[in-house]
């Protein structure tokens, strides 16, 4: 079998056809001390990722699924589209030059794919920029597709990924469960990335060792703790991303509303 084209800590990503790539569960070794309780965790993400994708259906901003795969055994997983450019913190990562143009609509695409999945009673839990897709929809059109829904929870249909999103997407005054507001303050940190290139509370680049890593969360943390935020002067969207991190919209269409506003003023303006 070939080698993955990505390795997470709980699946793995084959090619199977021109623009269709299959996410499969990861294998936990069997001599681990925690592998009953690991491939327990693994098997309830990908059955909450199933469920979730089959009941979310076809839209422009959500990874498309083309259904689940049995055979063969080794490529048994989820059937998904293949972004282009694969996922927007590689992307924003890699490229600091962005239009701001291209930077704005990925900032309205992130929100309305929020604003869709809450729509249909799912909370994502795990909103950062590894978890948008970045893709050539047209030859000149960069467009974003959110992803990775196994920590997702979803009433309505029973399944919950029992996920939080990690420090600098969560807000830890928060109660530790998952809620629209969750999502709401994890997409504050997902505007600030796209129109900043960076998280809050950090620097340009990715990180470079591990303890770089354990750090930063420690410190993001602490700040956002004591509710000290980043500077937002100046950037575009900055008071949304200012509202999303101070409780300020109760919903993600207030957000889409109050972003929608914003682009229509900065083009009345130009």
């Amino acid at each position: 079998m070939a080698a993955p084209e990505y390795r997470g800590s709980t699946s793995l990503i084959f090619p199977v056809r021109p623009g269709v790539i299959v996410k499969r569960p990861a294998e936990v070794w069997k001599e681990s001390s925690a592998y009953t309780r690991l491939t327990q965790k693994i098997a309830n993400n990908f059955l909450v990722e199933r469920k979730i994708l089959e009941a979310l259906g076809a839209h422009p901003r959500i990874v498309k699924y083309h259904g689940w795969q049995d055979k063969p055994e080794s490529l048994r997983g989820l059937l998904l589209s293949k972004a282009s450019h694969g996922n927007l913190q590689r992307y924003l990562e890699a490229n600091h030059d962005i239009p701001l143009s291209i930077r704005q609509r990925w900032c309205r695409q992130a929100v309305e794919s929020i604003a869709y999945i809450h729509h249909h009673g799912v909370i994502h839990s795990d909103l950062r920029p590894n978890n948008f897709l970045v893709h050539a929809t047209t030859p000149t059109s960069l467009d974003l597709w959110l992803c990775d829904f196994g920590g997702s929870t979803c009433e309505k249909l029973g399944v919950d990924g029992k996920q939080l999103p990690d420090p600098g997407f969560f807000d830890p005054n928060a109660e530790w469960v998952s809620t629209t507001a969750t999502d709401i303050f994890s997409v504050g940190s997902v505007l600030y990335s796209i129109v900043s290139g960076h998280w809050p509370h950090r620097d340009l680049g990715p990180f470079k060792l591990e303890e770089d890593y354990r750090s930063y969360n420690e410190r993001v943390e602490e700040h956002f703790r004591n509710r000290e935020y980043p500077d937002v002067d100046g950037l575009f969207g900055g008071t949304i991303i200012l509202g999303c991190w101070t409780n300020e919209y109760s919903s993600a269409d207030d957000v889409l509303r109050a972003l929608d506003q914003e682009i229509k003023t900065q083009e009345c303006g130009s």
